[in-house]
């Protein structure tokens, strides 16, 4: 017990001694590439699920064998699509091919935007910080709410009759 630690200081010093020297040595993330160059993520929203790989091409996307303005014909849900290629500054570099099932169709975009955005991020660490800053990496948790029994909606009541 000679190496005991007597005031305050002497525990600062002996914490940010042994913390310093762990993040350097280790990178934070890693690329995650599979045998072909891609990169895979799943993106999830409201009941849709997407299940995106993106690698270097031209900027071409495909969802369910379609392009992307076919599948996704109105120009709002197709420029959800290309938000997290605008943030990361990569437009034109990635080729997208996703499978998309459930919810409907704009459900659907945000689960393709929220599994581009992973799959970015995967595919370059560096694109992270930008991502996660606009909120591309963060799954949106919102649901539709269940029926409750005894209402005629969620939370719509049947009309009231006093009498």
């Amino acid at each position: 017990m000679a190496d005991e630690i007597k005031s305050l200081d002497e525990l600062n010093a002996a914490v940010s001694g042994s913390t310093a020297a762990a993040p350097q040595d280790a990178p934070l993330h890693e690329q995650v590439r599979d045998e072909f160059g891609r990169s895979y993520a799943t993106g999830k929203r409201k009941d849709a699920v997407a299940r995106v790989w993106i690698k270097p091409g031209s900027g071409k996307v495909t969802v369910n064998g379609k392009d992307q303005s076919v599948y996704f014909a109105r120009p709002v849900l197709q420029m959800i699509l290309r938000q997290p290629f605008t943030v990361a500054n990569v437009e034109g570099q990635f080729d997208v091919h996703c499978t998309v099932k459930g919810g409907g169709l704009s459900g659907q975009a945000g689960a393709v935007k929220h599994g581009i955005s992973k799959a970015l991020q995967l595919y370059d660490p560096s694109l992270r910080g930008a991502l996660k800053a606009a909120g591309f990496l963060t799954r949106d948790s919102r649901v539709v709410e269940r029926k409750k029994y005894g209402k005629a909606k969620a939370r719509k009541s049947f009309q009231f009759s006093k009498r």
